[in-house]
C-alpha cells in the first residue's frame, strides 16, 4: 500500500528534477551558444582584419619613408622594405610602372631569382591598378594556405610604382585552431559542470517541495502531526509556514469538532432525557392528574423548545461562519428592539426570579443594522446573564450615548471573569472557570454574538469588575440615522 502510494510521488520527483534541470541547462545551453557565435563571428574576424589593417599600415608607412629617401640612398640595410620583409612570411616586391621587378626582399634578404616573375604573377599581376592609384589589402585563397595581399601606390626615384606583399596568415590561422580546440574543451568543462551544479540547483530547491507535497498529502490522510519542515527565508520556507498553519488549524478543528460532537451530545442529552422522562410518566403515572400532567407537559414543551433553539443556534451559526448568511440592513429602532429582547429575557429569567430592566438615552432611535440578528444579539446576551445571574438578581439593559457611538449594555451580578480568561468568552463552546452557572445555553451564544457584530463591523467587549459583569457593543454615529 505504501509502494503505491509512494510511486507516484517518485513520478513527481524524476520530472521536477528533470524540468528543472532542463531549465538551468538551457541557460548554459544559451551561454556556450553566445561564447562560440561570439569567437567564431565576432573574435576571429576582429582579429583577422586588425592583422590586415597593421600590415597595410606598416606597409604605406614603409612606402612614404621610400618616398623621402634621398636618391642613391644607402643601400639595403636601412631600406625600409628589408624591415617590413622581416615582419612577414612572403615576400615583397617593389615594381616600376612597367611591371618590372626593382627590389624583391624575402625574410630580410634581397633575392633575384628569374622565377619571381612567374611564380608571383598572381601577386605581380595586380600592379597596373596599384600604380594608378589603388591601393589594395585584401585576404586571398591560396594553394597552400590563405594570405593578406597588400598593395601600395608610391612615387620612386622620380617614377609611378608600387610597393606589393603577401603574408601568410599561418599563424593567425593556427591562434584560431588552438582557440577552436581551448574552446572546444572549455565547453565540455562547462557543459559538465552546469549539468552537475544544475542537478544540484534542481535538488535543492525540488527536495522542500517535496517535502511540502508529502506533508500536505499526509494531511489529507488525517495525519495532523504531519510538517513540512523546510526552514527557509524564500517562498517555499512560507509555503512551508503555510502548511503548518494548516496543520496546526486542522489540528485545531478536530479538537472542535471532538468538542462539539462532545458538547451537543452532552447538551442533547439532557433535554431528551427530560423529555423522554416525563413523558413517559405523563403516560404512567400522571395521566389521571390534570395538574401534575399539566406542569410535565409544560417542562416538556419548554426542553423541546430549548432543543429547537439549540439545532437553531448551531445552525445560524454554521451558515454565518460558512458565509452563506447575509446582513439584511433595514431601519430600526434600537429602543423598540431592546424592549423586545428584554421581553424575551422576562420570560427566561422569571423561573428564577431575577428581573430585567431597560435604560434607554431616547425614545426614539432611529438605526440601519439587520434588525433581526442584532435582535438575536441581545438576546443571547440576556440568556447568558441569565445563566450566570442568582435567583433574584437583576438584569439591566441599558442604552447610553458616548462620545461617538451609541452603546448597547446587558449588565448582571456574578463572579468576576478572570482577565487571562476574557478572550476566551467568546469562543465556541468556552466557558471559563469562573462560569459556574445554570449551563443552560447552546455553548455557541457569545460565539454567535462575535459573529454578527464583526459581520456588522461593530465594535464589542466585556468588563468585569466590582461583581458586576458587563458586555456591550457600539454603533457608531454614522449607523444612526
Amino acid at each position: 500500500m505504501n509502494t503505491a502510494k509512494n510511486s507516484p510521488t517518485s513520478g513527481h520527483k524524476g520530472k521536477i528534477l528533470a524540468r528543472l534541470w532542463a531549465a538551468n541547462m538551457s541557460l548554459a545551453a544559451v551561454a556556450l551558444a553566445f561564447l562560440w557565435v561570439a569567437q567564431v563571428l565576432l573574435y576571429e574576424p576582429s582579429y583577422l582584419n586588425a592583422t590586415t589593417d597593421d600590415l597595410f599600415a606598416r606597409t604605406e608607412a614603409a612606402a612614404r619613408e621610400l618616398e623621402s629617401a634621398p636618391p642613391g640612398g644607402s643601400g639595403d640595410r636601412n631600406n625600409p622594405l628589408v624591415f617590413l620583409s622581416k615582419t612577414i612570411t612572403g615576400i615583397v616586391f617593389l615594381v616600376n610602372g612597367g611591371g618590372d621587378i626593382m627590389l624583391a626582399y624575402n625574410n630580410g634578404r634581397a633575392t633575384d631569382d628569374e622565377r619571381l616573375s612567374s611564380d608571383y604573377a598572381w601577386l605581380l599581376g595586380r600592379y597596373p591598378s596599384v600604380v594608378g592609384g589603388e591601393s589594395v589589402r585584401k585576404i586571398e585563397r591560396l594553394t597552400k594556405a590563405n594570405a593578406i595581399i597588400v598593395g601600395i601606390p608610391l612615387t620612386y626615384r622620380g617614377e609611378s610604382g608600387a610597393i606589393l606583399l603577401y603574408q601568410y596568415i599561418t599563424q593567425v590561422e593556427t591562434l584560431r585552431a588552438i582557440n577552436r580546440r581551448q574552446l572546444i574543451s572549455l565547453s565540455v568543462v562547462l557543459t559538465l559542470m552546469a549539468s552537475l551544479i544544475s542537478f544540484l540547483l534542481a535538488r535543492h530547491f525540488s527536495r522542500p517541495i517535496l517535502q511540502i507535497k508529502a506533508a500536505v498529502e499526509k494531511l489529507t490522510e488525517g495525519d495532523l502531526d504531519a510538517s513540512p519542515q523546510v526552514s527557509r527565508g524564500d517562498e517555499l520556507g512560507a509555503l512551508s509556514s503555510s502548511v503548518e498553519a494548516l496543520g496546526s488549524e486542522l489540528r485545531r478543528v478536530d479538537v472542535l469538532r471532538k468538542e462539539v460532537i462532545a458538547n451537543v451530545s452532552h447538551e442533547l442529552r439532557a433535554p431528551l432525557s427530560l423529555i423522554t422522562g416525563y413523558g413517559e410518566m405523563v403516560r404512567d403515572v400522571t395521566g389521571g392528574c390534570e395538574e401534575t400532567r399539566n406542569q410535565n407537559m409544560d417542562l416538556i414543551i419548554r426542553e423541546a423548545n430549548r432543543l429547537s433553539e439549540m439545532v437553531d443556534d448551531i445552525m445560524g451559526y454554521s451558515q454565518m461562519q460558512a458565509g452563506y448568511s447575509e446582513l439584511k440592513l433595514e431601519t430600526c429602532n434600537l429602543r423598540e428592539l431592546a424592549l423586545s429582547a428584554a421581553e424575551y429575557g422576562r420570560g427566561a429569567a422569571r423561573q428564577y426570579g431575577v428581573s430585567v430592566a431597560i435604560s434607554s438615552c431616547s425614545e426614539d432611535i432611529p438605526v440601519r443594522l439587520d434588525a433581526v440578528k442584532i435582535g438575536q444579539v441581545l438576546r443571547n446576551l440576556l440568556n447568558n446573564a441569565v445563566n450566570h445571574t442568582e435567583d433574584g438578581g437583576r438584569i439591566d439593559v441599558e442604552i447610553t450615548r458616548e462620545e461617538n457611538a451609541l452603546r448597547v449594555s446587558v449588565v448582571n451580578p456574578g463572579e468576576e471573569i478572570p482577565p487571562d480568561q476574557m478572550e476566551q468568552i467568546w469562543e465556541r463552546y468556552q466557558r471559563v472557570q469562573h462560569q459556574g452557572g445554570r449551563r443552560e445555553g447552546t455553548g455557541i451564544g457569545l460565539a454567535i454574538v462575535s459573529t454578527i457584530l464583526s459581520a456588522h463591523g461593530l465594535s464589542y467587549g466585556a468588563d468585569s469588575k466590582d461583581g458586576c459583569n458587563r458586555f456591550w457593543f457600539d454603533i457608531p454615529n454614522d449607523r444612526i440615522l
